[in-house]
Parts: C-alpha cells; sequence; structure tokens
C-alpha cells in the first residue's frame, strides 16, 4: 500500500470503531478485491470465494476491537479472511488424501518455456486441487505458515501437513508438465 492509502485505510478504520456505516462500506470496497484474491487461493471457485470474503468481512467487524494496532491492519485482516477459509473447510471436513497416489520423480524440463504461462493459470491449477491439499499449499507456500501451525488450524498432524504439501507440488508438477508437453505439441504443428 501506498502512504496515501494506508492514511486513507487508517482514517476509514477508525470510523469503522465509531460504527459509522458509511466507512464500513468505504473499508469492504477499499479491500475487498485484495481479500477476494486471497480468499480465490483457498476456494474451489469465483462463488466460494465470495463467500469466504464475505464470513470474512463480518467476522472482521464483529472483532474490530480486537486489533490492538499491533502490525500491520491489512495484514491483520488478510488473516481474518485464511482463517475464514480454514473455518469453512473444517466445516464441510471432506479430508480425500488419495494415499495410492503414484508418487514419481517429476522434473520439469528446463527447455519448458513458462513465458506463456499467467497467474490465472497457475491459479486455477491451484484450485483444482482437492480441499486439504489446496488447503495446505496455500498456508505454506503462499501465508508462509508452518507445518505445526497448518497441524493445529486444519486439525492434522504436521506430518500429515508435509506429506499433504510434497503431494500438492507433485500434482501441480505433474500438471506444468502436461501443460509443457502440450504446448510442445501446438508448437510441433
Amino acid at each position: 500500500m501506498t502512504p496515501n492509502t494506508d492514511n486513507r485505510l487508517s482514517s476509514l478504520w477508525e470510523g469503522c470503531l465509531k460504527n459509522d456505516r458509511k466507512q464500513q462500506e468505504m473499508l469492504y470496497k477499499l479491500l475487498a478485491p485484495k481479500m477476494l484474491a486471497v480468499c480465490m487461493r483457498y476456494a474451489k471457485d469465483k462463488d466460494e470465494a465470495q463467500d469466504i470474503l464475505q464470513e470474512g468481512f463480518i467476522k472482521m467487524f464483529k472483532n474490530m476491537h480486537n486489533y490492538r494496532g499491533e502490525g500491520n491492519l491489512e495484514g491483520w485482516i488478510r488473516r481474518i479472511m485464511v482463517h475464514s477459509a480454514i473455518s469453512r473447510y473444517r466445516k464441510a471436513k471432506t479430508m480425500v488424501l488419495v494415499d495410492d497416489f503414484a508418487e514419481s520423480n517429476i522434473h520439469i524440463s528446463s527447455s519448458y518455456n513458462g513465458n506463456g504461462l499467467e497467474a490465472q493459470d497457475i491459479m486455477s491449477m491451484v484450485q483444482e486441487l482437492p480441499t486439504t491439499y489446496r488447503s495446505v499449499f496455500n498456508m505454506y507456500a503462499i501465508e508462509g505458515y508452518s507445518h505445526f501451525e497448518i497441524g493445529n488450524s486444519l486439525g492434522i498432524s504436521e506430518l500429515l501437513s508435509r506429506t499433504t504439501l510434497y503431494r500438492a507440488r507433485t500434482m501441480l508438477k505433474e500438471k506444468l508438465m502436461s501443460l509443457a508437453v502440450r504446448e510442445r505439441h501446438c508448437l510441433a504443428g
């Protein structure tokens, strides 16, 4: 955020603490696009991400007096969004872990030119992961949680978190490899 945006956010936050509905709406409009991007990493589609976003903002507004001014306000709100996604996951906890998943050593060829791969393509690949894999991958690779924290949040062991991350990465590598093969076939003609 720029200093101007930080000042605007602080001003809006002060209004929110005074229960000013207009300031709350403006805060929502300012942060919703960024927070939706966070929610999209955990959701299977945009509708689910929007549900998580709404749940997150409701939690944030209900608990806004808990923010002690320590650290970045936007970071605090972001954590609420992540925890909202985790809560949704726990409620629907259909942990399908594929134990017979083929664990092969897959390497992406160094000749693969990934310049055509856009963020949206990668986001789609992550969203295609099974729910548990997607959650662990996002929490570890994107949000920076430790396996211990992931285990506690998702109600799984630290070892299962590590194994799930490994499998998620393997699945993503397979998807990238498949994409590279398709690209080579298209280029060949």
